[in-house]
């Protein structure tokens, strides 16, 4: 569980870490959304709130969000 934890926190920073190439902050978007857990969720609900990522990005938040939330994980 903390291993997933720390993962989450990784991907978060490369998520929102503005000086990476955009594609890049995609993929940690992508890695959070297949984790598919309730933490999971709550990193992508807090990418979607942050208003410094591209529309683009904050919509793929909601995307994989939504995605979990249909799956009931």
């Amino acid at each position: 569980m903390a291993e997933q934890s720390d993962e989450l926190k990784k991907l978060v920073a490369i998520a929102t870490d503005l000086g990476l190439p955009i594609d890049l902050r995609t993929r940690a978007i992508k890695s959070i959304g297949s984790i598919g857990t309730h933490d999971a969720l709550f990193a992508l609900l807090g990418l979607a709130a942050n208003d410094k990522l591209t529309k683009g990005e904050r919509e793929l938040t909601l995307k994989y969000a939504k995605e979990i939330v249909k799956s009931g994980r």
